[in-house]
C-alpha cells in the first residue's frame, strides 16, 4: 500500500509517511519490516513496559492479495518477558482488514493519558476513550468496540491480563486469534491502548493478475496433496500432535520431568474432534481451516481451541487429563487475553516448586480444578497468580529454584521435549525471541517426515538444517503466511507468488536471504542489550538429565557442538555475535556501524 501510519498517543497526534523501496525490498513487511523499524528508531536499554518502547502491526506484501494462508499480521515490540527483539504474528481477518485501510504498518508509540483505542478507517484515524470498556474481557471489548464504529470492523485487543501489564498476556483479534508470545499484551496495556479496530475499503494491487492467479493454483494444489495439510490439520486440528509426540516419548509431561504421558489419548486431537468439536474455521484466504470451533457443557456459548500447545501445556506438562477442563482454561486464556503455553507451563512449574516443597500451599499435578481457578488468578493479578503472571522463570528464580523453569531467554519452552528432538533444541537455544517452535519447526523433518525423515535422535546436520528453516520461516514471517504452508510451499512458490504481486524479481535464493538479514538483524538487536552465548542454552534438566522411559530414554541434548557448528556456519563469533563485516555485506549498513563501534560480546 506504501504508506505507514505513526500514532503519537502522548501528544494524540498521527502522522503519515512512505513505505520505502529498502524497507521493502530488503524486509518485505510484516516480521522483517517491524524488526527495521525498532532496530533504527529504539535506543539501546529501552524498558519494554516503558513508554518509549514501540508497538509495530504489520502486514506484509501477500496480506489481502488472497494468496493461500495470508490471512495474517505481525506485531513487533521489545518484550517485557524476555528483553529481546519480539515478533509475534495472529492469524483470523484482523490483518487482512488492516491492509485494506491503506496502510502496511501501525507505529504506536508513547502513552496515552487515559486508556484509548485507535479506529481507523480507511484515511480516517481517531484515538478513542476507552473507558466503557477498560477492564472488560477480549470478547466483550470486541463487541462494544464494533457498536461503536462499525459491525464490520475487525478488532485486535487486550484483556485484563493485558491492562494489569502481566507478562504473558498477548493480544487477541476475532476473539479467539491470539497474538500470543512473549507479553506483547502487556506492552499495549502499558500504552494504555486497550484496542485497534480497522475497516478499509482499499483492495491490495496485484501487478500481475493472470500469473498471480496460475501460482496461486499451483499452491493450492500443493497443499491438497501434503498429508500433513490435506488430511491431519483439517481433520483433527493441530492437536493431532499429541499422540504423535506422545509415541516417541518427547512429549514433555509435569514440567519435563517425564516424556511420555499416560493419559495423552484423553486430551488428543481425535477426542476433541469425538468429545468437543462442532466445526472446523479457518482464517482469512486459508483452505487448511485447521481451527476447531468447540463446545463444553457448563458453557452458554462456543470457544475455539484447544491447540496442540494448550492441550500439552495445561494437559501433560500439568499432568491433567480432564479435557474440559483444559479447554476451559483455554476459553479463559482467550477472554482474558493470556499466552497458554506460558500460561500452563508457569503454572506447571508452580506445581513442581510445590511438591519439592518450595511453594507451600501451592497447585499440584493432576489438579483440574487448579489451572482453571489459577488462569482467572494470573489473569486478575490476585493471590498467588501475582507471581505468576510474572512468568515461569521470575516465579522459579523468586523460590530459589531457577532451574524448575523450562524456559531460555525467558520465554517457556513450547511441548517438544529436545531430548527427544535434538535439532528442536538447537531451534530453541538460538531462537532470537527465546524458545520457539516457530522459528525453525525442525519437528517437521525429524518426526513427522516433512520433506523427509531425519533421525530426530542425531545431531549431525541439525545446524545448517535449523539455520535453513529459521531463514525460510523469518521470509515467510515477512510475506506475511502462515507457518503450515511450509509443509506444503516452498520458496519458489513465495518467490513466484511475490513475484506476481509486485512485478519485481524475487527469486527462492533471494527470499532465504531476505531471511537471513532479518535474523541477523534481530541477532544484532539482542547483542546491543547484552545477549550472547551465556543466553543460547536450555533448562538444565534437558542437558543433564536423560529421560528414564518411552522411546526417548537415556538421552539428554548435545548442545554444544551444535551450537558450534550452528555459528560457524553463520559467520558469527565463537560467542553468537554477527561481525560487522558479515553484518554489512547482508546491507544492515547501521546494525554493522553500531556493531563495530559499541557493542561486543
Amino acid at each position: 500500500m506504501g504508506k505507514i501510519l505513526r500514532i503519537d498517543l502522548n501528544r494524540k497526534k498521527t502522522s503519515s509517511h512512505p513505505l520505502t523501496h529498502e524497507q521493502t525490498e530488503l524486509f518485505l513487511g510484516g516480521r522483517g519490516l517491524g524488526v527495521e523499524i525498532l532496530f533504527r528508531e529504539l535506543p539501546r536499554g529501552v524498558s519494554p513496559l516503558s513508554p518509549e518502547n514501540k508497538l509495530v502491526f504489520a502486514t506484509g506484501p501477500l496480506t489481502g492479495t488472497g494468496a493461500p494462508t495470508s490471512g495474517r499480521y505481525s506485531v513487533i515490540t521489545r518484550s517485557p518477558l524476555t528483553g529481546t527483539i519480539f515478533d509475534s504474528n495472529s492469524g483470523g481477518h484482523f490483518g487482512v482488514q488492516m491492509k485494506r485501510t491503506g496502510w502496511d504498518a501501525l507505529i504506536v508509540e508513547g502513552r496515552a493519558e487515559k486508556p484509548s483505542y485507535l479506529w481507523i478507517q480507511d484515511d480516517i484515524v481517531e484515538i478513542r476513550s476507552a473507558d466503557r470498556i477498560w477492564g472488560s474481557n477480549t470478547h466483550a471489548t470486541e463487541d462494544i468496540v464494533r457498536s461503536e464504529t462499525e459491525k464490520e470492523a475487525k478488532v485486535a485487543c487486550i484483556g485484563p491480563a493485558g491492562e494489569r501489564q502481566v507478562l504473558i498476556s498477548s493480544i487477541i483479534n476475532d476473539k479467539h486469534r491470539a497474538a500470543g508470545r512473549g507479553g506483547v499484551g502487556a506492552v499495549m496495556g502499558s500504552k494504555n491502548l486497550k484496542a485497534v479496530a480497522v475497516l478499509g475499503s482499499q483492495e491490495p494491487s496485484i501487478a500481475n493478475r493472470e500469473e498471480f492467479a496460475a501460482v496461486a493454483r499451483t499452491s493450492l494444489e500443493a497443499i491438497s496433496k501434503n498429508p500433513v495439510t490435506k488430511d491431519a490439520l483439517p481433520n483433527y486440528g493441530t492437536a493431532v500432535l499429541v499422540n504423535v509426540m506422545n509415541e516417541i516419548g518427547a512429549l514433555p509431561t509435569m514440567n519435563f520431568q517425564r516424556g511420555y504421558f499416560e493419559d495423552a489419548d484423553a486430551i488428543s486431537g481425535e477426542t476433541i474432534r469425538e468429545r468437543i468439536l462442532e466445526k472446523r474455521v479457518a482464517c482469512d484466504a486459508c483452505t487448511i481451516a485447521c481451527g476447531r470451533e468447540t463446545k463444553i457443557p457448563g458453557r452458554d456459548r462456543q470457544g475455539e481451541g484447544p491447540e496442540y500447545e494448550t492441550v500439552w501445556s495445561f494437559g501433560a506438562a500439568c499432568g491433567v487429563r480432564d479435557l474440559e477442563a483444559v479447554a476451559e482454561a483455554n476459553y479463559l486464556c482467550n477472554e482474558y487475553g493470556l499466552d497458554t503455553i506460558s500460561t500452563g507451563s508457569t503454572i506447571a512449574c508452580a506445581m513442581e516448586l510445590t511438591e519439592a516443597g518450595h511453594l507451600p500451599g501451592g497447585p499440584r499435578f493432576g489438579d483440574a480444578q487448579a489451572i482453571v481457578n489459577l488462569v482467572r488468578l494470573i489473569g486478575d493479578r490476585t493471590g498467588i497468580g501475582n507471581e505468576l503472571a510474572e512468568g515461569s522463570l521470575r516465579l522459579a528464580e523468586r523460590h530459589g529454584h531457577r532451574e524448575y523453569s523450562m524456559s531460555v531467554k525467558g520465554l517457556e519452552i513450547p511441548g517438544y521435549d529436545p531430548r527427544g528432538v535434538q535439532g528442536m533444541g538447537l531451534a530453541f537455544a538460538t531462537s532470537n525471541r527465546g524458545a520457539c517452535h516457530l522459528r525453525a519447526y525442525m519437528t517437521s523433518a525429524e518426526v513427522l517426515g516433512n520433506p523427509c525423515l531425519i533421525d530426530r535422535l542425531k545431531t549431525d546436520g541439525k545446524a545448517s538444517l535449523t539455520i535453513l528453516l529459521q531463514n525460510i520461516s523469518a521470509a515467510a514471517d515477512s510475506l506475511v503466511l502462515c507457518r503450515f504452508s511450509q509443509f506444503a510451499m516452498n520458496p519458489d512458490h513465495y518467490a513466484h507468488l511475490l513475484r506476481a504481486v509486485t512485478n519485481l524479481p524475487f527469486t527462492a535464493r533471494d527470499l532465504i536471504s531476505i531471511g537471513e538479514r532479518i535474523y541477523n538483524l534481530e541477532r544484532a538487536s539482542n547483542i546491543r542489550e547484552g545477549f550472547g552465548r551465556r543466553e543460547d542454552t536450555l533448562p538444565r534438566r534437558v542437558l543433564e538429565t536423560p529421560l528414564s522411559e518411552g522411546h526417548s530414554k537415556n538421552i539428554t541434548v548435545a548442545l554444544d557442538p551444535m551450537l558450534d557448528e550452528y555459528y560457524k556456519l553463520r559467520g558469527w563469533t565463537s560467542n553468537g555475535a554477527p561481525t560487522a563485516n558479515m553484518l554489512l555485506e547482508l546491507k544492515l549498513y547501521d546494525a554493522s556501524k553500531q556493531i563495530a563501534e559499541k557493542y561486543t560480546v
